[in-house]
């Protein structure tokens, strides 16, 4: 019988291949002379596309890795690591105990994404610091610090609202210190990448809620909340040219405008059918970042509507799954990050194709398991092996006849078993 789990796995390698061939198709180039964003005269000596050259490609070896680390996130034991928490009534009330773990998760965090700043370790492209170079394995190659920082995140929240229970529903005791390190992991991030600031922000803040939150603690934070968010945007110029931008592109196609006309361009290019594989024009120079982050602006072209399609249904069919596991999952930590997990998919996907299709403004979001990126690819198809990991080891629970905790009341479940321990 084929569950969710099994889903997800078949999910996660169609949406690879997918991303390997279009990352390689998106890479090709012609004979002659560069497109307009290389400086003039430039001379450009295209490789055809083989089998034996994919297959040799970074993006290819990227694939590799994270359907291996998949594989082996699929039997990790983190239902026995991590499933009991909050199961014993005395964690509950073990504040030390809490306080202490979400401590040291958000320094370890925040450890980790300074490291784009250390000199011969951190790397600037496009004027933002968001890479590190990896030590050992040559130039070229190197991790995005924040995509650690956005799933480390996930767990880490997941863990404390299990582990606090009922307490969640009392904002010093439980929603305050949560608030704290969510922005304090988050608004380190926005100094660099507004966009992943804000899912990290989004996807925990749905967390909370799902623990028991009150709703109206978080209501309170809302003005706080848009104000640092206009305060990022003024004190960076770019982001608001960005917003100003996307309000009218054609006000200056060949300037601000030009990443996000050039991307309707290459979408209208397919005209239902799509040009075919490798016969995509504007990643011949002329759609920028189209390897990464504006790549299903090349799938669009290339593939047309059934290839855009197919990536959708996708993504529908991964995110379903996801929420799958989440019903059917017995333990309030993994319910929660299961729920996470599949939240955060699912609002980087919608993000980019809204940025891609000029719904949104242009932010640096990439496509989850498409978009040209070890480190995302890798991290993203961990955390989904966490998902089977769950999915396979719920079954088990399930046999044995463990009791369902629904989502939306863990912390009443929490509050039973603090009274039947007393």
């Amino acid at each position: 019988m084929i569950r969710a789990g099994h889903v997800i796995a078949l999910c996660v390698l169609a949406l690879l291949t997918i991303g390997v061939v279009m990352v390689n198709s998106a890479g090709l180039g012609v004979t002659g002379v560069a497109g307009p964003l290389a400086p003039a005269g430039t001379p450009v000596q295209a490789a055809p596309m083989t089998l034996k050259a994919v297959l040799f490609t970074s993006a290819t070896a990227h694939m590799f890795v994270a359907m291996v680390m998949m594989g082996a996130m699929a039997f990790f034991p983190i239902r026995r690591l991590v499933g009991g928490a909050g199961s014993q009534a005395s964690d509950q009330h073990d504040v030390a105990k809490a306080w202490t773990g979400l401590a040291v998760g958000v320094f370890l965090s925040l450890a980790v994404l300074a490291l784009v700043y250390l000199p011969g370790l951190g790397q600037s492209k496009n004027g933002s610091h968001r890479w590190i170079t990896i030590p050992g394995l040559g130039e070229g190659l190197s991790a995005q610090p924040s995509e650690i920082a956005k799933w480390g995140m996930l767990l880490l929240i997941a863990w404390y609202c299990a582990v606090r229970g009922p307490q969640m529903r009392s904002f010093f005791k439980g929603l305050a210190p949560a608030l704290v390190a969510i922005g304090a992991v988050a608004g380190f991030i926005v100094i660099e990448d507004l966009g992943t600031g804000l899912l990290i922000t989004t996807a925990c803040c749905v967390l909370l809620l799902a623990s028991g939150a009150r709703l109206w603690h978080f209501l309170m934070f809302v003005p706080v909340g848009l104000a640092g968010v206009v305060a990022a945007v003024i004190k960076s110029p770019y982001r608001l040219t960005r917003i100003t931008t996307f309000l009218d592109p054609y006000k200056d196609p060949e300037g601000t405008g030009y990443h996000q006309v050039q991307s309707l361009i290459a979408i209208a290019n397919g005209q239902g059918t799509g040009r075919g594989l490798g016969f995509g024009l504007q990643s011949k120079g002329y759609l920028p970042e189209d390897r990464t982050d504006f790549l299903f602006a090349i799938i669009c072209e290339e593939l047309g509507i059934p290839g855009a399609a197919a990536v959708v249904f996708l993504f529908v069919l991964l995110i379903w799954a996801g929420l799958s596991i989440v019903k059917h999952e017995r333990s309030p930590a993994l319910k929660l990050f299961a729920l996470g997990a599949t939240i955060t998919i699912g609002v980087q996907a919608v993000i980019n194709l809204a940025v891609v299709t000029v719904v949104a403004p242009t932010k640096g979001i990439a496509l989850p398991l498409i978009s040209a990126g070890g480190t995302g690819w890798i991290l993203t198809a961990m955390s989904l092996g966490l998902l089977i990991a769950i999915d396979r080891t719920g079954h088990a629970a399930e046999s044995a006849g463990v009791e369902d905790v629904p989502l939306m009341k863990l912390s009443m479940s929490g509050a039973e078993a603090g009274s039947a321990a007393a």
